[in-house]
């Protein structure tokens, strides 16, 4: 099913103030026309106020949100075409799925609503889209969560809506039922032409359904990028330690030498600045050898394995007190507590300490 159409969304210097907190502070974002846009962080970080304000529910105390160039804000929420799905599903439970899917168009204005033969062929085709036909004649109390949610998505779409805002939409279901509907909405919004925005907390979910992610914190974007972006390339310490699973040591800088306490280690300073930073490096990037070998030392202190790794935690040697890490390595390098190993990064990020 290919919409009508879809739309560009631009937002200039957003700023957006309950009191004296600041919900969005200068905030710059550009959605390209068809684009699968995830906004990541974690709570009170700023999206969910971002996504009301492009759908209309809340308005900016100043800047400019324009679609496909034309001012946003001289328009209420009804005249932005604009399909909202929230986390917890909103649907109507003395309805059955079939007049859940057929309220929207059934509310339209009469110069513009559908008649009723046209209205019933627009929810047979959203069903069938969302592969729950069989259910039309269901209330929603006799749904899974999944399957709510769906119908909730079938819903918004229901409208031909030119952008489609989700907020949280698979926080209520549990691991392996969002795991499910993450592939589902990826493959869905392939046969949709629909401009969509979805915001999460969980780092998974962006990465696996974005064509590009927004890492936000405390009203700011930290980081916009592709999903390899964000995470191979973090353009903060904030999105290297959000995103990802990352051991983080502090140290100290000195004309190009790094160091832990007292230990030189063997890595460049990668152009950081004379002062105390923060070393970052994610847990399978740290390679595993023999005593001597790295240039951190430790003793291992307990082993899980699990899948195809071995998870280890680690005491470092040559840190203020006692410092403890867990690395990931390969099952086939057995490890068992007592060991003492050498450890070196593969690949890392040094971030200045303020950052």
């Amino acid at each position: 099913m290919k919409g009508s159409c879809c739309v560009t969304i631009e937002l200039k210097n957003i700023v957006k103030k309950f009191g004296a907190f600041a919900a969005l502070d200068n905030v710059d974002l550009k959605v390209a026309n068809g684009e699968l846009l995830a906004l990541l962080g974690p709570s009170g970080s700023g999206k969910t106020t971002l996504l009301r304000i492009i759908a209309g529910l809340d308005w900016p105390d100043a800047g400019e949100v324009s679609f496909d160039g034309q001012d946003a804000l001289s328009r209420g929420a009804g005249e932005r075409h604009v399909g909202f799905v929230f986390q917890h599903y909103a649907l109507f439970r003395h309805m059955t799925v079939f007049e859940n899917v057929a309220f929207g168009l059934r509310v339209q204005p009469r110069a513009v609503r559908k008649d009723e033969a046209s209205i019933r062929a627009r929810v047979k085709e959203l069903l069938d889209l969302v592969q729950l036909d069989w259910l039309s004649d269901r209330y929603p109390n006799q749904l899974s969560g999944g399957q709510r949610q769906r119908i909730a998505l079938a819903r918004a779409l229901a409208i031909e809506p030119r952008i489609l805002l989700l907020d949280e939409p698979f926080g209520a279901l549990d691991a392996k039922v969002r795991k499910e509907l993450r592939q589902w909405l990826r493959s869905l919004h392939s046969e949709i032409n629909v401009t969509s925005i979805f915001v999460t907390h969980d780092q998974e979910e962006a990465l696996e359904v974005a064509n590009r992610v927004v890492v936000m914190d405390k009203g700011r974007i930290e980081q916009i990028g592709t999903p390899s972006e964000v995470y191979d390339d973090p353009a903060t310490a904030f999105v290297h330690g959000f995103i990802g699973e990352s051991i983080v040591l502090p140290v100290q800088v000195s004309r190009g030498c790094v160091r832990l306490g007292d230990r030189a280690l063997n890595i460049a300073a990668d152009g950081v600045a004379c002062g105390a930073s923060k070393l970052f490096i994610r847990r399978h990037d740290m390679q595993v050898g023999p005593a001597g070998s790295g240039s951190l030392e430790g003793a291992v202190r307990h082993v899980r394995t699990f899948g195809p790794i071995q998870r280890a935690e680690v005491a470092l040697c040559g840190g203020e007190g006692k410092t403890v890490i867990e690395i990931d390595a390969p099952r086939d390098r057995q490890l068992q507590p007592g060991d003492l190993v050498g450890l070196q990064p593969r690949r890392y990020r040094i971030f200045a300490a303020q950052d």
